[in-house]
């Protein structure tokens, strides 16, 4: 991870992921919610725990597009099930994405959620992020093993509520 040590949100503190973290991320990325949007990562050397009272209940990544020309940011998040619904998604993308805005200097972020994936939607509007258009196929859908329609979404650093 680069320089991101620790990012204290509301409720939520991001860190880079230790080895200790890995079974947790398993066993979290591979619940039937979170396996519906997700598969299993090959390693999770670029993401943020999200951490709660001292424990992992998901991770976070972004990836940074450095050519001048379009640099912005994207942002990757799954979250236990048991911790759905709680504002905790939006706690952890409001906190990456403020620090990708103000520390890194980025004027646009995008998340790109599956199209059916309402909950993550609704998440993301509430930080501020706004529909673009829909990807067709843009992505394996892991209910069915087809493919599923992504919803382009991003965020302008003025936008960040």
């Amino acid at each position: 991870m680069s320089s991101c040590w620790e990012l204290h949100g509301a409720a939520v503190l991001l860190r880079p992921v230790v080895k200790e973290d890995i079974a947790t991320l398993d066993r979290i990325v591979r619940e039937p919610e979170v396996a519906a949007w997700w598969s299993v990562p090959d390693d999770y050397d670029d993401m943020l725990a999200i951490v709660l009272d001292g424990q992992v209940i998901g991770a976070i990544q972004y990836d940074e597009e450095t050519d001048p020309e379009f640099r912005h940011a994207s942002i990757d998040i799954f979250l236990t099930t048991g911790r759905h619904g709680q504002g905790l998604g939006t706690d952890a993308v409001r906190t990456l994405a403020r620090w990708l805005i103000h520390e890194r200097g980025h004027h646009r972020l995008t998340i790109d959620p599956a199209v059916a994936n309402t909950a993550a939607v609704n998440s993301y509007r509430k930080v501020g992020f706004k529909p673009v258009g829909i990807m067709r196929a843009y992505g394996r859908d892991y209910r069915t093993g087809g493919w599923a329609d992504g919803l382009l979404m991003d965020l302008l650093a003025d936008e960040l509520t």
